[in-house]
């Protein structure tokens, strides 16, 4: 089996073809905060009874922080005495992991023990924003260019330094990369290309996008996937936004287009069109870029990932659009009236697919409700142009604008956006707290 969009397999009937296929192990996985699997390791003679009654887990670990700090606040420790979570399977999710030993896997969804959904947990988060486009008549089409780098994993350098982006022998460098392409077409992820990315050590392989909630899981199924194959290949694979101050960052970009659920068609899509938008596509974009300060504390969720922007690096630093325009932080993509999209190129390497998904997701359809209108294109290259506005330079920025977004907020849910701000800030005060060895070098002899 695969990740599909197809949830007309029961999970019974997968467990059965498994079970003749010789898988001994199932893996009930929860994508946590930070887009981390957590996950519990089932024998397959008792995953039918687990995936009908429910998986106990600690109700927490969706808002752990980034060192799995429990945090008070977060809504799910403290303030429900440290309960369970119970964790459901999504049959759509089921698929072999070709690179672990008779082993597969399902995605789950998590509740509490009186079947309320943990409103926070970010599958849940892009399921909301999900249904508010299907009731809006859309079904959302999601792809994530994800890059990387391969490391040695005792000493955390790369393999090889330099710029090297497409060149043929750095791009199969080392088997792990034959080996992701092979492997995660076996698990069902349709990989489309693969080569080295800029920096030295820093490759970007890259699959077909998925319709609705698959758009996500590919993405936390693929960056998951890499980290293992590499592992068991004697690498590191880290997704980290910005490893090195003097190589290439980390980018997440993210695609997305629009369907009509009555008839099928590219709703962002209009022939003849300015740049072959439809009034639908130009509302979605203008809505991206409306929100885009707010939105910005899920894109770039972290210290690290604002290192990663800096003009003339491909990553965007103010909000704007433009066709074919690298340095924009909307870019219209597309030559064809059924592939036309945009590409959002703010998220960062490490965010998580489904809160990125969500935030533009949400931050589209909030443009399409509201009828904005779309602002005239920047200048090119976009990130010359001193007419548009700069994104937020301090994450506490990008918190505090999204605790102010009251339609972001009501998509999203005010639950997750509380349990999110409040683990972010507790990493915050944790790197605050932290004596660097910048301060050492600089202050301990002098003083």
């Amino acid at each position: 089996m695969a990740i599909a969009e197809d949830k007309s397999v029961s999970i019974e009937r997968q467990l059965a073809q498994w079970k003749e296929r010789g898988v001994r192990n199932v893996r009930f996985e929860l994508p946590d905060m930070h887009g981390t699997s957590r996950s519990k390791i089932v024998p397959i003679d008792h995953a039918a009874g687990y995936a009908k009654d429910g998986l106990n887990m600690y109700g927490g670990a969706a808002v752990l922080d980034s060192r799995s700090d429990v945090v008070p606040g977060t809504l799910y420790n403290e303030e429900v005495a440290y309960a369970d979570q119970f964790i459901r399977p999504d049959p759509a999710t089921g698929a072999v992991v070709p690179w672990a030993e008779a082993t597969a896997r399902f995605i789950c969804e998590a509740s509490w023990a009186d079947g309320r959904p943990l409103a926070a947990s970010p599958r849940q988060v892009f399921r909301r924003v999900l249904d508010r486009a299907h009731e809006l008549g859309y079904e959302p089409v999601i792809g994530m260019e994800s890059e990387f780098y391969l490391l040695d994993p005792q000493t955390h350098k790369p393999l090889f330094t330099g710029y090297h982006i497409f060149n043929s022998v750095r791009n199969t460098w080392v088997p792990a990369i034959e080996r992701i392409i092979d492997q995660m077409r076996e698990h069902g992820i349709d990989i489309i290309t693969a080569n080295c990315e800029y920096a030295g050590s820093q490759w970007e392989i890259n699959y077909t996008p998925g319709r609705g909630m698959a758009g996500p899981d590919k993405a936390f199924s693929f960056k998951n996937g890499v980290k293992e194959i590499a592992r068991r290949e004697g690498l590191l694979a880290s997704f980290m936004s910005k490893p090195f101050a003097d190589s290439a960052g980390c980018g997440q970009h993210t695609h997305i287009s629009l369907l009509r659920l009555d008839g099928g068609k590219n709703a962002m899509s209009e022939d003849g069109a300015e740049h072959g938008l439809s009034k639908i596509g130009r509302q979605f974009i203008a809505g991206q870029l409306r929100h885009a300060p707010s939105t910005y504390a899920l894109l770039a969720p972290t210290l690290n990932c604002l290192k990663r922007r800096r003009r003339h690096t491909f990553s965007p630093t103010n909000v704007s659009w433009g066709p074919e325009d690298r340095s924009a932080l909307v870019r219209i993509k597309g030559g064809s009236a059924e592939s036309r999209h945009i590409e959002n190129r703010a998220p960062s390497g490490l965010a998580n697919p489904y809160l990125v998904g969500a935030a533009l997701l949400a931050s589209g359809l909030l443009g399409i409700v509201d009828q904005l209108e779309l602002e005239p294109a920047a200048h090119p290259p976009a990130e010359e142009d001193e007419s548009k506005a700069k994104l937020p330079t301090t994450l506490e920025q990008s918190l505090g604008l999204l605790e102010g977004d009251d339609g972001i907020k009501e998509l999203l849910g005010e639950e997750f956006i509380t349990a999110y701000t409040v683990m972010r800030r507790h990493e915050l005060q944790r790197f605050a707290d932290h004596v660097t060895d910048w301060e050492l070098q600089e202050y301990l002899e002098i003083y």
